[in-house]
């Protein structure tokens, strides 16, 4: 390389080296300017620091309220300040914040407020404060120590009569007087609280306690006990935000709106007592939960509005609507008139004519006892149809706007009213056939169905195919009557009733022909239950009017019971009053015809079957055959069956053993059962009925079993003794009429006759004759 280049080369780093060295020489003069600044800040002097001015504190129960306001140089500055304040209890930091004021701020007043945890008479609290300005901070400055409470003469709780809401978590402090010393501080209601009390002080006590019982009946009591058992305290008020709702406003008149909505369960005692504003007006029942307010009511839709309020906040329901689509009708005042046998007008109106400009709709309820029928009219009247004769009523009426159906107003005063009297209902009739006569029988006409005192029953009775010759009777008291007609023929029977106001329609029955094999169907078995029975039949196409089911007790004579069946319907439920426990009862199903009743089905049973009483088998003979013994009893009567015997058992044993044998049969009807391969004993035999509700009729007999030899002996005994039995009893009778029997058998022999001329007749033939004297008489 020449010369000149490498001088160029060596003025280019010379020229570097120099810029560089500047650099570095401004670097340090900056870094020292610095330095020095900051030393100017920690001294004070010569900076800018935006301070706060004129501060004052005050305190509210538990409450502690700062203001203050800026320093006049803070307006100087262009960017956000920061206070910080920091409270102290008992030289104790307890709480720490941050206020931001920005330049468009400054100047203003600034407030700062907290609520301490412990109340300000239990420990000193202190309030201090310092800014912040980006990175230059000022000392704390204080403004004033507000003091605890100071000597008492006797122990102190705080706070005192305060309100708290549910959930919240409360410190109370006890304040002793010097010398004094704390046993233990609790909470009514609340258990194991005195365990979590501290020390604050010599002379005073603090206990922390979550509230979450709200205060129902009174005020909660905090007690403080001091060694001494000296006792004091304060009653606080635990509750929660007002929990009212469901507001619903209408109106009645259309110059009211009355609200109303549910109320809270809150304690709502002395401080946490409620108030109420509707609208914006003090409502003065608003404890009920409803409040009204006169206003004129317009078709436009509104917000209605109720203020809640307690001490521990506000809450507001609304409620959107129009008041003419929420109108709750009042009640109309109804006047009854054209009173007929089976109807009646009814007419009604308001007394003020608030209702003139709405199209409504109402309700008439027309009752009588339990049996009411409401229908619906347009109309300010109506003409209520299909009413009893003879019968008490009583009418109601409400109505409600057309349109819009808020809700049905309020019923009526009811009016009462008494159809007029009519001819009475067809009375319902059936019949019994016995073997020469039939029973025509009917059920006694109900109140609503005789319209009137009945006065006669018309029956009247003609052979089927002779109209022309009928037959009536009159039946002025009693339910049935006794035909004594030809039973081998087909009748035609009619009855009816009759009032005061005339004869109603006739019912008419066909009686068919008698025959004693007429069923030709087998009963079969039916239980009992709910104090009746539940039958069930098979539909036959012959019922063309339906069907019809009575029953009757199974034994003796009866007044038969039935029920009407509609054609469609093949079940029935059949219960009675006259239904009793223990007796058999016999249900027959009938096809309702053109012509006479077809019987269809049969059923016997027992509402409910009962235990057959001891000793039912009145005649038990016992028959030796063998070594067998024979037990034979006559058939049990249906009277003595208050259960169904589906069999029976008879059980043995002998004097010498306690074993017991039984024989069985399922036969009821069976009147005998044999005990075989007996010895020769001594045995009781115990015969027994099988039914649902057990083995009863117990029935016993003592006999023994003889040898056979024995046996002959004894026929031939009874055999000896019968023959001489008899001798004896001849010899007796011929004895005490022997004089009869020996002129009977010995007539006596007449004396000779001597004649004048025996002699000389010839001499016939000489008899030897032997007198026998006769035998004592």
């Amino acid at each position: 390389m020449d010369t000149r280049n490498r001088c160029r080369i060596l003025e280019g780093v010379s020229s570097t080296t120099a810029r560089r060295t500047t650099m570095i020489t401004w670097f340090l003069l900056v870094t020292l300017f610095c330095k020095s600044t900051q030393g100017g800040n920690a001294d004070g002097n010569s900076v800018w620091l935006c301070e706060p001015w004129n501060l004052t504190v005050n305190s509210s129960k538990q409450t502690i309220v700062l203001t203050w306001e800026d320093d006049p140089s803070c307006s100087a500055g262009n960017g956000t300040v920061v206070y910080e304040l920091e409270v102290l209890a008992a030289d104790h930091p307890q709480h720490y914040d941050e206020v931001p004021v920005t330049p468009e701020q400054t100047g203003e007043v600034h407030v700062w407020s907290w609520r301490s945890p412990l109340a300000l008479e239990c420990a000193s609290h202190s309030v201090r404060i310092s800014s912040r300005y980006k990175n230059q901070r000022s000392p704390w400055k204080l403004e004033r120590t507000l003091p605890a409470l100071g000597n008492v003469l006797e122990a102190v709780v705080f706070p005192q009569n305060d309100v708290f809401r549910v959930g919240s978590t409360v410190t109370f402090c006890c304040v002793l007087p010097p010398g004094a010393h704390l046993k233990k501080m609790s909470v009514g209601g609340y258990k194991d609280t005195d365990t979590n009390t501290i020390m604050i002080s010599k002379q005073t006590h603090a206990l922390t306690v979550l509230l979450n019982r709200i205060s129902k009946n009174s005020c909660t009591n905090v007690f403080c006990i001091t060694e001494l058992l000296q006792v004091s305290g304060t009653c606080v008020y635990v509750d929660d935000l007002p929990a009212d709702k469901n507001l619903q406003c209408e109106t009645r008149d259309l110059k009211s709106v009355i609200c109303r909505w549910t109320v809270g369960t809150n304690a709502d005692l002395g401080e946490t007592r409620k108030s109420y504003w509707l609208q914006g007006r003090k409502c003065e029942t608003g404890y009920k939960g409803s409040c009204s307010i006169d206003v004129a009511v317009n078709a436009s839709v509104t917000t209605w509005t109720l203020v809640v309020q307690n001490r521990l906040g506000t809450v507001n329901l609304t409620d959107v609507a129009a008041m003419t689509q929420r109108v709750y009708m009042l009640a109309p005042d109804v006047d009854v008139s054209h009173v007929n046998a089976r109807n009646v007008c009814l007419t009604w109106r308001w007394r003020e004519h608030y209702y003139t400009s709405l199209n409504v709709s109402c309700q008439v309820n027309v009752s009588s006892g339990e049996t009411s029928v409401i229908s619906e009219t347009s109309a300010l009247s109506a003409v209520v149809i299909n009413l009893i004769p003879n019968w008490s009523y009583t009418a109601t009426v409400r109505c409600a706007t057309e349109k819009h159906v808020w809700k049905w107003g309020d019923w009526s005063p009811r009016v009462s009213f008494h159809t007029k009297g009519d001819v009475p209902d067809p009375p319902d009739v059936w019949m019994q056939m016995k073997e020469n006569h039939v029973i025509i029988t009917w059920k006694e006409l109900l109140a609503n169905q005789s319209h009137g005192t009945i006065l006669d029953y018309t029956v009247s009775w003609a052979k089927t195919g002779e109209a022309e010759r009928r037959n009536s009777t009159t039946v002025t008291a009693g339910q049935s009557v006794g035909l004594s007609v030809d039973t081998s023929a087909a009748y035609s029977v009619s009855v009816t009733a009759r009032n005061s106001n005339g004869s109603s329609s006739a019912s008419s029955i066909s009686v068919p022909p008698w025959s004693p094999d007429r069923t030709g169907l087998n009963p079969s078995r039916i239980s009992g239950s709910d104090g009746g029975f539940s039958l069930r039949w098979s539909a036959s196409p012959k019922a063309a009017c339906g069907y019809v089911v009575d029953w009757c007790p199974t034994s003796g004579n009866c007044t038969v019971e039935w029920i009407k069946v509609p054609p469609h319907q093949t079940k029935a439920t059949i219960s009675s009053k006259n239904f009793r426990n223990g007796v058999r009862y016999t249900l027959s199903v009938y096809a309702c015809t053109q012509r006479a009743p077809l019987l269809l089905e049969q059923s016997e049973g027992y509402v409910r079957e009962e235990k057959i009483q001891d000793n039912l088998f009145e005649h038990l003979n016992v028959t030796q055959q063998d070594y067998n013994m024979e037990v034979s009893w006559d058939p049990v009567r249906l009277a003595e069956q208050p259960a169904f015997i589906r069999g029976y058992v008879l059980y043995w044993s002998d004097n010498n053993s306690k074993t017991s044998f039984s024989v069985t049969t399922a036969n009821p009807e069976a009147t005998s059962l044999t005990a075989t391969n007996l010895r020769i004993d001594s045995y009781e035999f115990t015969l027994k009925a099988l039914t649902a509700v057990g083995e009863c009729g117990t029935t016993r007999r003592s006999t023994s079993l003889n040898s056979l030899t024995d046996a002959l002996i004894k026929v031939i005994t009874i055999y000896l003794v019968t023959a001489s039995c008899l001798i004896l009893l001849l010899t007796i009778i011929c004895c005490r009429h022997w004089t009869c029997i020996k002129w009977k058998v010995y007539p006596p022999v007449p004396k000779p006759v001597l004649m004048d001329k025996w002699m000389t007749s010839p001499l016939p033939p000489v008899l030897s004759v032997n007198v026998v004297p006769p035998f004592p008489g």
